[in-house]
């Protein structure tokens, strides 16, 4: 028997002028979904069921960018993605392209458990969600006030919505410079605009999981796939680690991210920790992104280049921590 440990994350890019009262709203999010996944953890559930519980519950809150409250399309609308790994035999699942499924991560789950593929996209998840009977909404259920309002901004700048460029190396622990706004293609970068959400935990057998699930990017050409879906680059799991990334997806898509955690521990010998430094530091290239992981040995770690990431981690020992900076 080892020791459990999860980590969750509401993504790495975090605006410098963030309102005090937005900030707190995250810490007590990330706080509330730890806590559901240790009380899950001491009640013996396996990892893979808590990194879905956990990220249910971050999808049906609308602070984070991931079921209701998702980044919306060019068009206005909502696209999602997710996917989850178990470590053990290191089974997945993942969808792309949903408009009416409440909680996406839960359909990846089912992708993993009830269907011969690994990755479902657009009408046939849709199709594969109605014959399991999950739960569907209107489109509608998704979009908030605050996201419309960013996308007309988006729309007025013609950029898509980045806020995770601005260059701050980080990791946990650590606090990142606070800077003057920057701009980019004259869209002011201090508008907040949430991003992607994700779980790991390692539990007492040393199973360890991971769950990804995000609307994608402000004003994202209808179609367009990220990293959060894709296995090895925005989630993965295996026997050593389980990890969930965050931030440009493109570039995490290039670096396969989550994959490069568990290769260098298996082929440089590093630990969760080392492992994390080296491949934000030497993997993303000009990139800017983040990432939370646990090991079997029941290690959490995170790491990032930007300006922030919402993150928080719990180990069985007592240890817990929640941060933005």
């Amino acid at each position: 028997m080892g020791a459990w440990a999860i980590a969750v994350h509401g993504g790495a890019g975090v605006d410098p002028n963030l309102p005090k009262e937005r900030q707190e709203e995250a810490r007590r999010l990330l706080t509330r979904c730890l806590d559901i996944g240790i009380s899950a953890l001491r009640s013996n559930l396996p990892a893979i069921d808590v990194v879905e519980l956990v990220v249910r519950e971050l999808e049906t809150d609308p602070l984070f960018n991931s079921g209701r409250g998702s980044a919306l399309t060019e068009n206005g609308t909502v696209e999602m993605e997710a996917s989850i790994m178990d470590g053990p035999k290191r089974r997945c699942g993942a969808v792309s392209g949903l408009t009416t499924i409440k909680n996406p991560v839960s359909l990846a789950r089912l992708v993993m458990d009830k269907s011969p593929h690994s990755y479902l996209a657009f009408s046939g998840a849709e199709e594969f969600a109605r014959k399991q009977g999950v739960e569907l909404v209107d489109n509608e259920y998704f979009i908030t006030q605050d996201n419309v309002g960013m996308l007309k901004l988006a729309k007025e700048a013609n950029s898509i919505l980045f806020d995770y460029r601005i260059p701050t190396m980080g990791t946990c622990g650590a606090g990142a410079a606070m800077d003057n706004p920057l701009q980019m293609n004259g869209l002011p970068i201090s508008v907040y605009a949430p991003e992607t959400v994700g779980c790991v935990v390692v539990d007492k057998e040393g199973r360890c999981a991971a769950a990804t699930s995000t609307g994608g990017l402000m004003n994202k050409m209808t179609g367009r796939i990220g990293d959060s879906p894709l296995i090895g680059s925005g989630t993965y799991a295996c026997d050593l680690c389980g990890v969930s990334c965050t931030g440009e997806g493109e570039a995490i898509i290039r670096s396969t991210l989550a994959r490069e955690v568990a290769a260098v521990m298996e082929y440089k010998g590093l630990n969760l920790h080392e492992a994390v430094d080296f491949v934000i530091k030497n993997r993303l290239d000009e990139g800017k992104a983040g990432l939370i992981a646990v090991s079997k040995n029941g290690e959490v770690a995170c790491g990032f280049n930007t300006t922030g990431m919402f993150r928080g981690c719990a180990t069985e020992d007592g240890f817990m921590e929640v941060g933005v900076w």
